[in-house]
């Protein structure tokens, strides 16, 4: 049963930094793309940031020189730091993965409970 775990929210003033992490299992192969996705109150979940199991990321426009994605492949864990918050920011953060087959195809998309982020002005 594949499991994600995130970790790392909470409160922050604008211009502070808050590091998310996501530790996910239950795959035995790992893990092919995994990323964070965010839903601000009211608004649809959106894509904030994503990594290939080879390093290539992608960003949102909005976080671009801000956040930086990570992951280590070993832990199964993918990483967020988010720098220089801004009070749009806040939303609830889910941690999304791609599990990998033995032939390095991807077997299902899962999602973790979701960390709250709010960072005020």
């Amino acid at each position: 049963q594949v499991q994600l775990v995130e970790s790392g929210g909470g409160l922050a003033q604008a211009g502070e930094s808050l590091r998310l992490s996501c530790a996910a299992s239950g795959s035995f192969f790992g893990f092919n793309d995994m990323g964070w996705y965010r839903q601000p109150p009211g608004k649809q979940r959106e894509l904030v940031a994503g990594i290939t199991r080879g390093g290539s990321t992608n960003y949102a426009d909005s976080v671009k020189g801000r956040f930086t994605i990570s992951r280590d492949n070993a832990k199964n864990t993918v990483y967020l730091q988010m720098n220089s918050l801004k009070p749009e920011d806040t939303a609830v953060y889910y941690c999304n993965a791609q599990g990998r087959s033995a032939f390095g195809l991807n077997i299902g998309d899962y999602w973790g409970q979701g960390t709250q982020v709010t960072v005020s002005s």
